[in-house]
């Protein structure tokens, strides 16, 4: 069968947030677009499908599980299994939705298949029906990044699994090891360990959490370890063995070897770029020493007429960052152009482990290394009422304060409900106004909000 050819204004390569929203807003424009997305089990994105959706939604169930006490393993593992059936539930609803938002769109189609490049204007589409040939005049790609996977020897056991794949497990495992002490390690940790199970984390680095100042690191692991989680650190896997009942990680650290017996086994060490298959050498694209696309401050490659959006480009892996890429691309051809990833400031973020760790700005250490005069206070999260009535009274506030302008330079909320707390702190500081401003503004009560006035009445 001779493949099909189409000509379009616009051809989005992958399904992420910026491609996604891209997609109906040319066609509203009057643009002829055509959406590629390899699997149709990724209609949305990373974020809707095997990120921040699923995962969140298991953190929550196991945030509510924790708190029940005297549960037998039999009705952890009925409550683990039920999470899961939610979680796909949600995530099918939220694709077909996704799907049906762009494909429904007059002047937008969605291609399932894989798509590669023959030239800079030309990508073949090898779909199930057949193959096209899309001509377009702009490309925009959004193919995002997964789960990096260390030359290792038995990393291709049957218990070994990328945040994806474990996703996936309806049986809670008894034993979770999790090689990787990064953000998505402890979320997955705190996750399992809500529900039961077993987790050691095993990190290669001797410093836990190294980013965080050490008072806040060694309260998210006192917090950690309380839940039963067992993190052990400057250590490495050599090898993973597959036996019968279960794996065994051999483990090499300073101390000597070692042995660990797990039921199964998260692999969470790094993200690298979807861009096998694309065939860029054909579209004349580069990539930087990384493996992301080069992209310049308003995301075009250096094919002018090509963009790359979302966590291929290598910018902070966030969906709200895809987004943002997302009203560059949209400025740029339809604004006046002055957007740029320059443009970012006081981007928060937040870690779902339980309580969440969010942060914008600065941390400590980095504001004196910033040569900064600081003036510092940090609050106890127990402190807080409203942590007392969510029952999450572990975790600890910080805030750093500029001495010579009064400005707030970043907050660190290792506390509950901060992922949503934090996003005003972002505001806050785009305004430019001295702390006391926000000291002193009302909030409503109980909320953890408020805990922001005692925090920053703590300032000197």
């Amino acid at each position: 069968m001779a493949d099909r050819r189409e000509r379009v204004d616009a051809l989005i390569i992958g399904f992420g947030k910026g491609g996604k929203t891209l997609a109906p807003y040319l066609a509203a424009q009057g643009l002829k677009v055509i959406v590629a997305e390899k699997s149709p089990l990724m209609y949305g994105g990373t974020c809707i499908n095997v990120g921040c959706i699923p995962t969140k939604a298991l953190a929550h169930d196991a945030q509510l599980l924790s708190q029940r006490e005297g549960l037998s393993r039999e009705a952890r593992r009925e409550a683990y299994a039920q999470a899961v059936r939610d979680k796909d539930a949600l995530v099918s609803l939220l694709r077909a939705k996704n799907f049906d938002n762009v494909n429904g769109r007059p002047g937008a189609t969605v291609l399932t298949g894989e798509a590669s490049f023959l030239n800079p204007h030309e990508v073949r589409v090898k779909t199930q029906e057949g193959a096209w040939i899309v001509e377009a005049d702009r490309i925009f790609i959004n193919t995002g990044a997964r789960a990096a996977m260390p030359d290792l020897p038995g990393i291709a056991g049957s218990r070994v699994y990328t945040s994806t794949g474990l996703l996936e497990v309806d049986r809670l495992p008894a034993r979770l090891a999790i090689v990787g002490g990064g953000y998505v390690g402890l979320e997955f940790a705190s996750i399992y360990a809500g529900f039961g199970s077993e987790v050691t984390v095993i990190e290669r680095g001797a410093r836990f959490m190294p980013r965080e100042d050490r008072d806040i690191a060694d309260e998210v692991r006192k917090t950690l370890e309380k839940k039963g989680i067992r993190i052990v650190l400057d250590t490495g896997v050599e090898r993973i063995d597959d036996g019968s009942d279960a794996s065994t990680l051999h483990l090499s650290s300073p101390a000597g070897k070692s042995e660990l017996a797990a039921d199964a086994i998260l692999i969470a060490a790094g993200r690298t770029a979807n861009t096998e298959g694309l065939n860029l050498k054909a579209a004349g694209v580069e990539l930087n020493e990384r493996g992301f696309i080069k992209v310049d401050e308003r995301l075009r490659t250096n094919v002018p007429h090509i963009w790359a959006l979302g966590d291929v480009n290598g910018g902070p892996q966030f969906t709200y960052i895809s987004l943002d890429d997302y009203r560059i691309v949209r400025d740029a051809l339809f604004g006046d152009g002055g957007r740029s990833t320059k443009d970012r400031h006081y981007v928060p973020y937040s870690v779902f482990i339980d309580p969440p760790l969010s942060q914008v700005g600065m941390t400590e250490s980095e504001a004196l290394r910033a040569g900064h005069r600081v003036k510092t206070a940090a609050l106890p999260a127990s402190a807080s009422p409203r942590a007392r009535q969510l029952r999450q009274t572990e975790g600890l506030m910080k805030a750093f304060v500029d001495a010579d302008t009064d400005r707030l330079l970043g907050v660190t909320l290792f506390a509950a409900e901060s992922s949503e707390v934090v996003n005003i702190v972002s505001q806050f500081m785009k305004t430019g106004e001295p702390y006391t401003a926000l000291r002193d503004t009302i909030f409503t009560h109980p909320s953890m909000a408020e805990s922001l006035n005692d925090l920053l009445s703590a300032i000197d």
